[in-house]
């Protein structure tokens, strides 16, 4: 598959709805951990209790790759390897809801992992459709 392949995509209204939902999801949840102290540190002790390696640069690169990913799918560029990164950043996550039993260091979602499931259940969605309406990549295809 080569990279060109990678961004077909058609004027999906569909998928363009998920890809915008996810990127604004992306940049809140990365933007809160970095300004909102609270869920810095309830973040900051899901990593803890999961016993996760490599705790600080985790604990400090994750909202940074959540916001440069939320940013990629709003514009539409090249989302299936966004995707593929962001499935990767949910498998954790669901580990982490699965090994931490304490429901206080979950403050705003479920101790279950289910956004982090329906997360990579739309990004199946994306890798299947691509970005769909409004993206970089529907550009792309449409100047070829």
């Amino acid at each position: 598959m080569t990279l060109r392949n990678l961004r077909i995509t058609t004027d999906d209204k569909v998928a363009g709805t998920v890809r915008v939902v996810l990127a604004v999801l992306f940049v809140m949840t990365g933007a809160m951990k970095l300004l909102v102290p609270m869920l810095g540190e309830a973040f900051s002790g899901q990593l803890l209790a999961a016993d996760l390696p490599f705790y600080m640069v985790s604990r400090w690169t994750v909202p940074f790759i959540e916001i440069v990913l939320g940013v990629v799918l709003a514009f539409g560029l090249f989302v299936r390897p966004a995707c593929i990164v962001v499935m990767a950043v949910m498998a954790v996550a669901t580990y982490v809801h699965l090994a931490v039993n304490d429901p206080t260091l979950f403050p705003l979602q479920p101790s279950k992992p289910i956004i982090p499931v329906v997360v990579m259940v739309m990004c199946l969605l994306l890798l299947w459709r691509g970005g769909g309406a409004w993206s970089m990549d529907l550009r792309a295809v449409r100047s070829r």
